[in-house]
């Protein structure tokens, strides 16, 4: 194995290092990095610690599972790098969530719950994630676990996992997005667009939570989403009998997505080559107002969500016959190309769970602490954001030495910054591979 990779290692974590500011963490957190990139198929402590041979397996369980040290700078150090890397007007900053699949019940926030990767129920612990990206180049930036409420109504369940009381209410998956985007924010990393899925977009609160923050959004909701027209208007509705209405309502009643799309011209679009050729569906954008606005009482059809902010509703009819639905605060201007590629550009999220998993061992963490499973977490994120490191490097080097790549097609050119991307990109999961198990 080349193991020029090992001294880079020592490099590049130089910010961390002092940022963790003790001689001997700034030799066991090294080692564990380490631990997870290289050689072996287990990224739990015992083997990892067996691989080394310089460090005990007592230290790096210490180092990580109950050691008092403070995570946040070794964080911030990492958002400071993924910014230097894929930050910028034109990235994106994509929420998700993210299942560990977990026996038992006694691993912090171990639950039967919905796990992504399973496509089912089942026992484990779910991280809800942040990944800055840009083009296709991922860097996981943030984890942190979410607590059923099995958990948060049961103290002595909380205290036996170490969860910290700032962290002991429940809050919803959602609500922990926003908490880690105002961590973001507060470093100044750069982005231009928050992306999510449904699970986050059908939040009222955190759509307009984004908002609220001045941030540019496109989100995935269900289809039965209502919406308004944009030409929607309050209206003093006339009074039958009784006493005059006091309250506006809107002079058009509020219709789900699917509806509201049903007569809207669908233009076929493609957004990225795939491994089978160019990535096709067919789309459809509206400008609607969502109904998420303060709840109120309309004559007949009862309680009903007043018209909230003007958005685009974009449609997506993928060959498949599956239907998905969209909702952007992106501007009014935007082409449908544009919103299309936004809201498609979410997917490089999965691509870097499955290698955070596969390759760099997140899910092998055997401990059951709230600190060791956060703590492990960011090591692992870490560990990628070196790697992703390395690749940017190579495409540089690539784009200075032309001839070391074919030329004839102009979309091979390596000294194109998407071709640069795309390669990193597709070729991530070798390259995590060639490191892991040479």
């Amino acid at each position: 194995m080349d193991e020029s990779w090992k001294s880079d290692l020592e490099c590049w974590l130089t910010p961390f290092l002092g940022a963790l500011r003790h001689k001997v963490r700034a030799r066991m957190c090294p080692a564990y990095v380490a631990g997870l990139i290289g050689a072996g198929d287990r990224k739990s402590i015992q083997p990892m610690a067996a691989r080394d041979g310089d460090v005990g397996y007592d230290q790096l369980h210490h180092f990580i599972a109950s050691g008092t040290w403070d995570a946040a700078p070794l964080e911030k150090a990492l958002l400071t790098e993924a910014d230097r890397m894929v930050g910028g007007a034109e990235a994106w900053l994509i929420i998700d969530d993210t299942a560990l699949p977990k026996k038992g019940e006694r691993s912090v926030g171990v639950a039967p719950q919905y796990a992504s990767a399973l496509g089912k129920n089942a026992n484990c612990q779910t991280l809800v994630s942040l990944t800055l990206a840009s083009g296709e180049v991922p860097v996981m930036v943030g984890l942190r676990l979410f607590l059923p409420e099995s958990w948060t109504s049961d103290p002595s369940r909380l205290s036996r996992a170490g969860v910290p009381e700032d962290f002991g209410g429940y809050r919803t998956k959602p609500e922990i997005a926003l908490a880690e985007i105002d961590r973001v924010l507060a470093a100044g990393v750069r982005f231009g667009c928050v992306l999510a899925d449904a699970g986050y977009g059908l939040s009222a609160s955190f759509r307009q939570g984004l908002s609220e923050r001045g941030l540019v959004w496109a989100v995935g909701i269900p289809f039965k989403q209502k919406v308004y027209q944009a030409s929607v208007t309050m209206i003093f509705p006339v009074a039958g009998r009784g006493r005059p209405r006091k309250r506006h309502v809107p002079d058009t009643a509020s219709v789900s997505a699917q509806a509201m799309l049903e007569q809207a011209p669908w233009r076929m679009l493609s957004w990225r080559r795939g491994t089978k050729g160019r990535l096709k569906a067919r789309f459809a954008a509206r400008r609607v107002r969502v109904a998420d606005g303060p709840p109120q009482r309309i004559g007949a059809m009862g309680a009903q969500h007043l018209p909230g902010e003007e958005v685009w509703l974009v449609g997506e009819h993928r060959s498949n016959g599956d239907r998905k639905y969209y909702l952007s605060n992106l501007p009014a201007d935007t082409s449908l190309t544009r919103l299309a590629g936004a809201i498609k550009a979410r997917w490089i999220c999965e691509q870097a769970h499955q290698q955070l998993k596969e390759e760099l061992g997140l899910d092998h963490f055997e401990g059951r602490s709230w600190t060791g499973l956060h703590r492990h977490a960011l090591m692992t994120m870490i560990a990628y954001a070196f790697l992703q490191s390395r690749r940017l490097n190579q495409a540089k080097r690539e784009k200075k030495n032309p001839r070391s790549a074919t030329t004839a097609n102009p979309a091979n050119d390596p000294g194109s910054h998407h071709h640069q991307a795309q390669t990193a990109a597709s070729n991530a999961m070798s390259a995590l591979s060639m490191l892991a198990h040479s």
